[in-house]
């Protein structure tokens, strides 16, 4: 480890890597994220009908994806946007899990709505707009769902960390961190996607760190590539954007990819997780806490 990451990440206590727990499992439904699986959530950026939610619940299923993802609510930019479907939303996720099997993450925008969606989500999301409201991070800790949370559009990772612990000390160790690209002045992309970002958390932190290839491209055919660069740099998963029409989505439309493009990604990134599983072989035993110390 670099010396120096030692005083600046160790003093997060409940999320560092320490002598004691080098890696937390974070079970999320029948799934554990953080082991030996590369696990894939897939899904549209909003719910926008059951027909849409069904046919791509179904599609990323058959194409390998253990968890839907959808926003029931919005946190848009604009207030001219498409918000969500709200509770409706929620509703029709809860009929695709019971169609496919599937577990939910969507996600929460304020601290009122934690109990809310507790009630359908398996994995509750904490979006880069959210990632330093305290209020809302502090519900999620008195939540007994695991927390997805991304890192903030100008969060250095020691703020994500941070914003990490604070879950933690509420009283929910169950934290998934997700790298999904930062604001940076480069134009070509939506976002820059910080890949040194995945490494580095693995190595002073004990949590499990998934990769959004969709929001640091912003651009479709940039996706499939993302998602192979954050499978060697050895992310624990993705959340990638799927839709059955992208250029008729109510939202994110230009980095979505089809049925078809996602499951071309994932037959493509089938070598590359047989390399991680190789590496893993050859690794020393680590010690596991499976969702608290």
């Amino acid at each position: 480890m670099n010396a120096r990451w030692n005083g600046q990440f160790s003093c997060f206590d409940l999320v560092a890597k320490s002598g004691h727990c080098s890696r937390s499992i974070v079970p999320v439904g029948d799934l554990e994220i953080g082991g030996d699986d590369f696990i894939v959530m897939a899904g549209p950026c909003a719910v926008e009908s059951e027909r849409q939610i069904m046919e791509t619940a179904e599609a990323v299923a058959a194409a390998g994806a253990r968890i839907l993802r959808g926003g029931a609510y919005k946190p848009r930019s604009s207030p001219y946007s498409f918000q969500g479907m709200g509770v409706a939303g929620l509703k029709l996720l809860r009929k695709a899990r019971e169609a496919t099997g599937l577990a939910i993450v969507t996600e929460v925008m304020s601290e009122d709505d934690v109990d809310l969606i507790a009630e359908y989500a398996d994995l509750m999301q904490v979006g880069a707009r959210s990632m330093e409201n305290y209020a809302l991070l502090q519900a999620l800790g008195r939540c007994d769902r695991p927390v997805l949370l991304k890192r903030g559009l100008t969060a250095t990772l020691e703020e994500l960390l941070r914003s990490a612990q604070v879950i933690a000390m509420s009283g929910n160790p169950q934290i998934i961190l997700c790298e999904r690209g930062i604001r940076t002045f480069e134009t070509a992309t939506r976002n820059t996607l910080d890949i040194a970002a995945v490494p580095v958390l693995k190595t002073v932190s004990r949590l499990p760190v998934i990769v959004d290839p969709s929001h640091a491209a912003g651009v479709r055919s940039l996706v499939p590539v993302l998602a192979r660069a954050a499978t060697v740099v050895g992310a624990d998963g993705l959340i990638v954007e799927v839709h059955p029409s992208p250029d008729q989505a109510m939202s994110d439309g230009d980095q979505s990819l089809t049925f078809e493009q996602f499951s071309d990604m994932m037959d493509d990134l089938q070598p590359y997780l047989a390399i991680q599983e190789d590496a893993r072989r050859l690794r020393p035993e680590l010690l596991v806490a499976r969702g608290a110390d």
